[in-house]
Protein backbone atom coordinates (compact mmCIF):
# COMPACT_ATOMS: atom_id res chain seq x y z
CA UNK A 1 0.00 0.00 0.00
CA UNK A 2 2.63 2.56 0.90
CA UNK A 3 4.54 1.76 -2.11
CA UNK A 4 1.39 2.17 -4.25
CA UNK A 5 1.13 5.56 -2.45
CA UNK A 6 4.65 6.69 -3.15
CA UNK A 7 4.01 5.83 -6.82
CA UNK A 8 1.07 8.07 -7.21
CA UNK A 9 2.83 10.93 -5.50
CA UNK A 10 5.52 10.88 -7.70
CA UNK A 11 3.37 11.08 -10.59
CA UNK A 12 1.61 13.48 -9.45
CA UNK A 13 4.25 16.11 -8.60
CA UNK A 14 5.86 15.18 -12.28
CA UNK A 15 2.32 16.45 -13.69
CA UNK A 16 2.88 19.38 -11.89
CA UNK A 17 6.34 20.73 -12.86
CA UNK A 18 5.27 19.68 -16.43
CA UNK A 19 2.08 21.92 -16.04
CA UNK A 20 4.33 24.95 -14.44
CA UNK A 21 7.21 24.43 -17.30
CA UNK A 22 4.33 24.98 -20.11
CA UNK A 23 2.84 28.10 -18.22
CA UNK A 24 6.16 29.75 -18.26
CA UNK A 25 6.68 28.84 -22.23
CA UNK A 26 3.39 30.34 -22.73
CA UNK A 27 4.32 33.59 -20.51
CA UNK A 28 7.31 34.06 -22.65
CA UNK A 29 5.97 33.71 -25.52
CA UNK A 30 3.62 36.00 -24.86
CA UNK A 31 6.06 38.11 -23.59
CA UNK A 32 8.03 38.43 -26.62
CA UNK A 33 4.85 39.15 -28.56
CA UNK A 34 4.02 41.55 -26.75
CA UNK A 35 7.65 43.13 -27.35
CA UNK A 36 7.49 43.09 -30.74
CA UNK A 37 4.18 44.29 -31.25
CA UNK A 38 5.68 47.55 -29.52
CA UNK A 39 8.25 47.66 -31.47
CA UNK A 40 6.29 47.52 -34.96
CA UNK A 41 4.38 50.79 -34.61
CA UNK A 42 7.74 52.91 -34.45
CA UNK A 43 9.55 51.05 -37.39
CA UNK A 44 5.93 51.48 -39.23
CA UNK A 45 6.01 55.26 -38.17
CA UNK A 46 9.68 55.51 -38.83
CA UNK A 47 9.39 54.46 -42.36
CA UNK A 48 5.90 56.50 -42.92
CA UNK A 49 7.98 59.96 -42.42
CA UNK A 50 11.43 58.94 -43.83
CA UNK A 51 11.56 60.55 -47.28
CA UNK A 52 14.06 60.27 -49.34
CA UNK A 53 14.71 61.12 -53.59
CA UNK A 54 15.28 64.47 -55.41
CA UNK A 55 13.77 67.28 -55.77
CA UNK A 56 14.86 70.39 -58.24
CA UNK A 57 13.09 74.11 -58.76
CA UNK A 58 13.76 76.94 -60.38
CA UNK A 59 11.70 80.44 -61.55
CA UNK A 60 10.78 83.11 -59.21
CA UNK A 61 13.44 85.41 -57.43
CA UNK A 62 10.74 86.61 -55.11
CA UNK A 63 10.10 83.18 -53.70
CA UNK A 64 13.36 81.98 -54.05
CA UNK A 65 14.48 82.88 -50.19
CA UNK A 66 11.08 80.98 -48.46
CA UNK A 67 12.20 78.14 -50.66
CA UNK A 68 15.54 78.28 -49.68
CA UNK A 69 14.52 78.19 -45.66
CA UNK A 70 11.79 75.74 -46.43
CA UNK A 71 14.11 73.27 -47.86
CA UNK A 72 17.13 73.71 -45.46
CA UNK A 73 14.29 72.62 -42.62
CA UNK A 74 13.09 70.02 -44.73
CA UNK A 75 16.25 68.48 -45.35
CA UNK A 76 17.30 68.21 -41.38
CA UNK A 77 13.61 66.56 -41.00
CA UNK A 78 14.50 63.98 -44.55
CA UNK A 79 18.94 63.89 -44.66
CA UNK A 80 18.11 61.21 -47.78
CA UNK A 81 16.51 64.15 -49.68
CA UNK A 82 18.66 66.50 -51.95
CA UNK A 83 16.92 69.53 -52.49
CA UNK A 84 18.56 72.19 -55.81
CA UNK A 85 16.89 75.42 -56.03
CA UNK A 86 17.75 78.28 -58.70
CA UNK A 87 16.25 81.60 -59.54
CA UNK A 88 16.35 83.11 -62.75
CA UNK A 89 12.52 84.30 -63.35
CA UNK A 90 9.14 83.05 -63.16
CA UNK A 91 8.99 82.51 -66.72
CA UNK A 92 12.13 80.27 -67.33
CA UNK A 93 11.21 77.76 -64.39
CA UNK A 94 7.78 77.67 -65.71
CA UNK A 95 9.23 76.71 -69.04
CA UNK A 96 11.50 74.81 -67.59
CA UNK A 97 8.98 72.35 -65.64
CA UNK A 98 7.48 72.26 -68.60
CA UNK A 99 10.02 70.56 -70.54
CA UNK A 100 10.81 68.10 -67.88
CA UNK A 101 14.09 69.99 -67.34
CA UNK A 102 13.07 70.48 -63.22
CA UNK A 103 10.64 68.87 -60.60
CA UNK A 104 9.52 72.37 -59.61
CA UNK A 105 8.22 75.72 -61.20
CA UNK A 106 8.76 78.86 -59.06
CA UNK A 107 6.27 81.60 -60.62
CA UNK A 108 4.93 84.84 -59.12
CA UNK A 109 2.06 84.82 -61.89
CA UNK A 110 -0.55 81.96 -63.73
CA UNK A 111 1.51 79.77 -66.08
CA UNK A 112 -1.07 80.82 -68.78
CA UNK A 113 0.35 84.13 -68.65
CA UNK A 114 3.67 82.93 -69.26
CA UNK A 115 3.11 79.74 -71.60
CA UNK A 116 1.01 78.15 -74.74
CA UNK A 117 -2.53 76.67 -73.47
CA UNK A 118 -1.28 73.26 -73.94
CA UNK A 119 2.15 73.56 -72.17
CA UNK A 120 0.20 75.45 -69.34
CA UNK A 121 -2.69 72.94 -69.12
CA UNK A 122 0.10 69.79 -68.15
CA UNK A 123 1.16 71.83 -65.39
CA UNK A 124 -0.83 71.30 -61.72
CA UNK A 125 -0.58 74.84 -59.47
CA UNK A 126 0.30 74.65 -55.81
CA UNK A 127 -0.30 77.92 -54.42
CA UNK A 128 2.23 78.35 -51.39
CA UNK A 129 1.55 81.73 -49.76
CA UNK A 130 1.25 85.31 -50.95
CA UNK A 131 4.19 87.85 -51.86
CA UNK A 132 3.81 91.66 -51.01
CA UNK A 133 6.01 93.74 -53.67
CA UNK A 134 7.36 96.93 -52.72
CA UNK A 135 8.40 100.13 -54.35
CA UNK A 136 12.00 100.64 -53.45
CA UNK A 137 14.10 104.04 -53.88
CA UNK A 138 17.33 105.17 -52.74
CA UNK A 139 17.32 106.64 -49.39
CA UNK A 140 18.00 110.51 -50.96
CA UNK A 141 15.05 110.60 -51.99
CA UNK A 142 13.01 109.46 -49.38
CA UNK A 143 14.45 111.92 -47.70
CA UNK A 144 12.09 114.54 -49.69
CA UNK A 145 9.26 112.18 -51.07
CA UNK A 146 7.11 109.97 -48.44
CA UNK A 147 4.19 108.57 -50.99
CA UNK A 148 3.47 108.26 -54.31
CA UNK A 149 0.16 107.98 -56.48
CA UNK A 150 -0.41 105.10 -58.52
CA UNK A 151 -0.31 107.80 -61.55
CA UNK A 152 3.11 109.22 -60.35
CA UNK A 153 4.11 105.67 -60.41
CA UNK A 154 3.22 105.18 -63.84
CA UNK A 155 4.64 108.13 -65.60
CA UNK A 156 7.92 107.32 -63.93
CA UNK A 157 8.38 103.74 -64.50
CA UNK A 158 6.85 104.36 -68.19
CA UNK A 159 9.44 107.21 -68.58
CA UNK A 160 7.28 110.06 -68.88
CA UNK A 161 8.72 111.65 -65.47
CA UNK A 162 12.52 111.97 -65.29
CA UNK A 163 13.26 114.22 -62.37
CA UNK A 164 12.05 113.47 -59.06
CA UNK A 165 11.63 117.10 -59.02
CA UNK A 166 8.12 116.85 -60.93
CA UNK A 167 6.84 114.93 -57.66
CA UNK A 168 8.26 117.21 -55.12
CA UNK A 169 11.81 115.43 -54.78
CA UNK A 170 15.36 116.60 -55.26
CA UNK A 171 16.35 117.87 -58.41
CA UNK A 172 17.71 114.40 -59.53
CA UNK A 173 17.18 112.52 -62.53
CA UNK A 174 14.96 109.19 -61.70
CA UNK A 175 17.09 105.66 -62.64
CA UNK A 176 14.61 103.01 -63.24
CA UNK A 177 16.63 99.77 -62.18
CA UNK A 178 14.30 97.46 -64.39
CA UNK A 179 13.55 93.62 -64.72
CA UNK A 180 13.72 91.47 -68.02
CA UNK A 181 10.59 90.32 -70.02
CA UNK A 182 10.74 87.12 -68.05
CA UNK A 183 10.58 88.23 -64.73
CA UNK A 184 7.28 87.37 -62.67
CA UNK A 185 7.59 90.11 -60.54
CA UNK A 186 7.87 92.39 -62.81
CA UNK A 187 4.79 90.86 -64.72
CA UNK A 188 2.73 91.21 -61.31
CA UNK A 189 3.84 94.85 -60.60
CA UNK A 190 3.05 95.93 -63.97
CA UNK A 191 -0.72 94.97 -63.60
CA UNK A 192 -1.17 95.82 -59.50
CA UNK A 193 1.10 98.89 -59.42
CA UNK A 194 1.07 100.27 -62.93
CA UNK A 195 -2.56 99.07 -64.15
CA UNK A 196 -1.31 96.95 -66.84
CA UNK A 197 0.71 100.06 -68.54
CA UNK A 198 4.17 98.55 -70.01
CA UNK A 199 7.36 99.32 -67.80
CA UNK A 200 10.20 101.51 -69.78
CA UNK A 201 13.36 99.08 -70.36
CA UNK A 202 17.04 99.89 -69.04
CA UNK A 203 18.91 97.54 -70.15
CA UNK A 204 22.15 99.03 -68.32
CA UNK A 205 20.53 98.81 -64.87
CA UNK A 206 18.15 95.72 -65.25
CA UNK A 207 18.52 92.30 -63.30
CA UNK A 208 16.20 89.79 -62.03
CA UNK A 209 18.58 89.16 -58.84
CA UNK A 210 16.64 90.35 -56.06
CA UNK A 211 19.51 91.27 -54.22
CA UNK A 212 21.38 92.53 -56.47
CA UNK A 213 18.74 94.83 -57.43
CA UNK A 214 18.88 96.25 -53.44
CA UNK A 215 22.41 96.53 -54.23
CA UNK A 216 22.21 98.93 -57.13
CA UNK A 217 19.10 101.06 -55.75
CA UNK A 218 20.99 101.67 -52.54
CA UNK A 219 24.40 102.65 -54.88
CA UNK A 220 22.96 104.76 -57.65
CA UNK A 221 21.34 108.24 -55.81
CA UNK A 222 17.51 108.85 -57.58
CA UNK A 223 17.40 105.22 -58.48
CA UNK A 224 13.97 103.31 -58.11
CA UNK A 225 12.92 99.56 -58.50
CA UNK A 226 10.86 97.24 -56.58
CA UNK A 227 11.70 93.91 -54.86
CA UNK A 228 9.06 91.47 -52.48
CA UNK A 229 8.89 92.03 -49.18
CA UNK A 230 10.90 88.90 -48.52
CA UNK A 231 13.90 90.88 -49.47
CA UNK A 232 13.45 93.90 -46.50
CA UNK A 233 12.78 91.85 -43.67
CA UNK A 234 16.02 93.73 -42.29
CA UNK A 235 16.97 96.88 -43.20
CA UNK A 236 18.78 97.64 -45.99
CA UNK A 237 21.36 100.28 -45.62
CA UNK A 238 20.94 102.99 -48.64
CA UNK A 239 17.20 101.84 -49.54
CA UNK A 240 13.97 102.66 -48.30
CA UNK A 241 10.32 101.59 -49.07
CA UNK A 242 7.56 104.14 -50.95
CA UNK A 243 4.04 104.34 -50.05
CA UNK A 244 1.66 104.32 -52.74
CA UNK A 245 -1.17 106.01 -52.34
CA UNK A 246 -0.24 106.41 -48.66
CA UNK A 247 -0.83 103.13 -47.89
CA UNK A 248 2.64 100.97 -46.91
CA UNK A 249 3.52 98.03 -48.08
CA UNK A 250 3.31 95.55 -45.43
CA UNK A 251 1.83 92.08 -44.39
CA UNK A 252 -0.81 93.61 -42.58
CA UNK A 253 -2.05 95.95 -45.31
CA UNK A 254 -1.74 93.29 -47.59
CA UNK A 255 -4.08 90.84 -45.59
CA UNK A 256 -6.85 93.68 -45.17
CA UNK A 257 -6.78 94.32 -48.71
CA UNK A 258 -5.67 97.89 -48.21
CA UNK A 259 -2.31 97.84 -50.40
CA UNK A 260 -2.45 96.48 -53.24
CA UNK A 261 0.38 95.03 -55.11
CA UNK A 262 0.44 91.59 -54.19
CA UNK A 263 0.37 87.79 -55.60
CA UNK A 264 0.08 84.22 -54.88
CA UNK A 265 3.17 82.59 -55.27
CA UNK A 266 2.56 79.22 -57.29
CA UNK A 267 4.93 76.43 -57.14
CA UNK A 268 3.93 74.33 -60.16
CA UNK A 269 4.38 70.76 -61.19
CA UNK A 270 4.22 68.53 -64.32
CA UNK A 271 0.93 66.35 -63.46
CA UNK A 272 0.58 65.63 -59.83
CA UNK A 273 3.42 66.28 -57.69
CA UNK A 274 4.87 62.83 -56.28
CA UNK A 275 7.59 61.46 -53.71
CA UNK A 276 9.98 63.85 -52.44
CA UNK A 277 8.33 66.88 -54.68
CA UNK A 278 4.73 66.30 -53.08
CA UNK A 279 6.23 65.72 -49.15
CA UNK A 280 8.10 68.87 -49.69
CA UNK A 281 5.48 71.64 -51.09
CA UNK A 282 3.11 69.71 -48.76
CA UNK A 283 5.76 70.77 -45.91
CA UNK A 284 5.68 74.62 -46.96
CA UNK A 285 1.90 74.42 -46.92
CA UNK A 286 1.78 72.91 -43.71
CA UNK A 287 0.19 74.79 -40.96
CA UNK A 288 3.57 74.10 -38.74
CA UNK A 289 5.52 76.06 -41.78
CA UNK A 290 3.08 78.93 -41.85
CA UNK A 291 4.05 80.15 -38.58
CA UNK A 292 7.41 80.74 -39.85
CA UNK A 293 6.29 82.22 -43.33
CA UNK A 294 5.35 85.54 -41.84
CA UNK A 295 8.79 86.07 -40.13
CA UNK A 296 10.04 85.67 -43.18
CA UNK A 297 8.67 88.32 -44.95
CA UNK A 298 5.32 86.16 -46.76
CA UNK A 299 1.77 86.33 -46.20
CA UNK A 300 0.51 83.05 -45.37
CA UNK A 301 -2.50 82.19 -48.16
CA UNK A 302 -5.45 81.18 -45.80
CA UNK A 303 -5.23 84.86 -43.15
CA UNK A 304 -5.77 86.52 -46.47
CA UNK A 305 -8.87 88.90 -46.11
CA UNK A 306 -9.37 89.56 -49.56
CA UNK A 307 -9.42 86.85 -52.50
CA UNK A 308 -7.85 87.22 -56.82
Amino acid sequence: MKKYLSILMIAVLLMMGTACSSGSGASSTAESKAESSEAAPSEAASSKTSVSGSVTASGSSALYPLAKDAADKFKKLNPDVSITLNAGGSGTGLKQVADDTVDIGNSDVDAASKLTEDKAKGLVDHKVCVVTMAPIVSADVKEKVESLTTEQLIDIFTGKTTNWKEVGGPDEAISLVTRPSTSGTRALFKEFALNGKEEASNKSLETDDSGTLLQTVAQHKGAIGYVALSYLTKEVEGVKTMAIDGVEPTLENTYSGKYKVWGYEHMYTKGEAQGAVKAFIDYMMSEDYGKIMESLGYNAASKMQVER
